[in-house]
């Protein structure tokens, strides 16, 4: 898309975002980004790059711009960002590859943009560690919307030492007697602790994303209570109780992998399902016990 195009697309993201729109801490957890206000833009077109940019300096963030997937995991590296834009299509290095690389060091909010609007592209970006991904062209009130939910969650991932390949395997749990467990909620042998974030599985601890465990602990809460895709798109955005109930297409295609995703780490077939059974036309709920 030439470059007055996305200009036109993105510039009012410029004009409607004030300095501090992310400046209020989050007590449940979520990160103060007044302290810790810096982000990276990984971008390979000039222009998107430039307007991604001025959309973070004008929230307040302190910005630091690529052009290349190396460039950007090196960026990351020495600043800690709490955000980072990531486009997938770029020259040399993908955006995919690049945010495998960058999760096993750091745990900034990535979130891929792309042309790409294939469910295989968002499976594949959600499994590379993306938080969020967003295909081009979008609104920009939708990028500033995703990013002040991420910002409201808190922030819990296992990385590794810089020089390390692969993100390093959480060690399992030590598991409370049954008589101080009354904060775990469980399913024929599935286990979750939610304050501790933890999910046990046959005495052994299940490596979620946080929209991945969000997901199962609001099904665990609900029981045999049926919750829509819907519902879990607004829980995922940080905007139940808010009024906020608008669910486009891109969102539930979102937890349909999300759910996918989680289905996979459990070892759980869709078909014959052991804990998340899906109700057509309604939404997910918890198997029978």
């Amino acid at each position: 898309m030439p470059g007055d195009a996305f200009k036109k697309v993105f510039w009012d993201i410029v004009a409607e975002v004030p300095v501090d729109v992310f400046a209020e801490p989050d007590d449940a957890g979520g990160i103060p980004v007044q302290s810790a206000r810096v982000a990276v833009v990984v971008e390979d077109e000039p222009d998107i790059r430039s307007l991604l940019a001025d959309v973070l300096e004008q929230a307040g963030f302190v910005v630091h711009t690529a052009s290349t997937g190396l460039e950007g995991i090196e960026l990351v590296r020495d600043h800690e960002p709490v955000v980072t834009t990531l486009d997938v299509s770029m020259p040399g290095m993908d955006g995919f590859e690049t945010a495998k690389r960058i999760r096993t060091f750091s745990a900034t909010y990535l979130v891929m943009l792309t042309a790409r609007s294939d469910e295989i592209d968002t499976l594949q970006g959600l499994q590379s560690g993306a938080d969020d991904y967003i295909t081009k062209p979008f609104r920009p009130r939708e990028l500033r919307a995703r990013i002040e939910a991420m910002l409201r969650r808190p922030r819990i991932i296992q990385t590794t030492d810089a020089g390390d390949a692969e993100a390093a395997p959480m060690p399992a749990p030590s598991l409370p007697p049954a008589s101080e467990s009354a904060e775990w909620l469980e399913h024929r042998g599935l286990r979750l602790h939610p304050g501790m974030r933890i999910v046990v599985l046959a005495g052994s601890e299940v490596d979620l994303t946080r929209s991945e465990f969000d997901i199962l602990c609001d099904l665990l809460e609900s029981g045999r209570r049926v919750v829509s895709k819907g519902d879990l798109a607004i829980l995922l955005r940080g905007d139940r109780g808010t009024g906020s109930d608008y669910v486009t297409d891109h969102d539930v295609r979102t937890i349909e992998v999300h759910v996918a995703n989680l289905r996979r780490k459990l070892g759980e077939s869709p078909v014959h399902p052991k804990w998340i059974e899906t109700v057509r036309g309604a939404g997910y709920r918890l198997t029978a016990g």
